[in-house]
């Protein structure tokens, strides 16, 4: 535990020293966003574009996460336990790219849909059954989707072979 708090105060030291526009804490066996990395980070937050969260216990993200980290571009959480996502998601003007691979969503987490500058989504590995179409090709930026490895059901796979305004991958 002692070893995993100091990986994070060093990795969260190193952004902050160097004005990095990136944070690592991926690896560091979170079971949640640390509050104190709120405090430490707090006067350099505006730079912050990538934050990665992958291989972790993430069960959740508080929305306190996404209202602070607002000019986020990318966004990777693969590798986590997560089911769901805050509404808050919807204020992040800025993010550009979400990895939510080989998680525990079972269904798509609505709140990306409202996210005008979301191009690229990646669910790989997780159990979604159904898609929001719909939704998600009213998305402006939306390049692609990767649903690949979910059990969707066979209408929303099948429409993978129409024409979208996006590429979606699921095989």
């Amino acid at each position: 535990m002692a070893q995993a708090v100091a990986k994070v105060a060093r990795r969260i030291n190193s952004t902050v020293e160097e004005g990095k526009d990136s944070v690592d804490l991926s690896g560091c066996n979170l079971i949640s966003f640390p509050d104190g990395v709120f405090k430490m980070l707090r006067s350099v937050t505006p730079n912050i574009h990538k934050i990665t969260l992958a291989n972790n216990e993430l069960k959740a993200l508080s929305s306190k996460f996404f209202s602070t980290f607002t000019h986020l571009r990318e966004l990777d959480l693969q590798g986590n336990v997560l089911s769901k996502l805050p509404d808050e998601l919807g204020v992040m003007e800025h993010l550009i790219s979400i990895n939510l691979s080989n998680n525990k969503f079972t269904i798509f987490p609505l709140g990306l849909t409202q996210v005008p500058s979301l191009q690229h989504i990646n669910l790989e590995g997780n159990g979604i059954a159904e898609l929001p179409l719909e939704k998600l090709s009213a998305m402006p930026a939306l390049r692609c989707v990767d649903m690949r490895s979910n059990p969707l059901d066979k209408g929303s796979a099948s429409v993978a072979q129409t024409s979208l305004s996006f590429e979606l991958l699921t095989q």
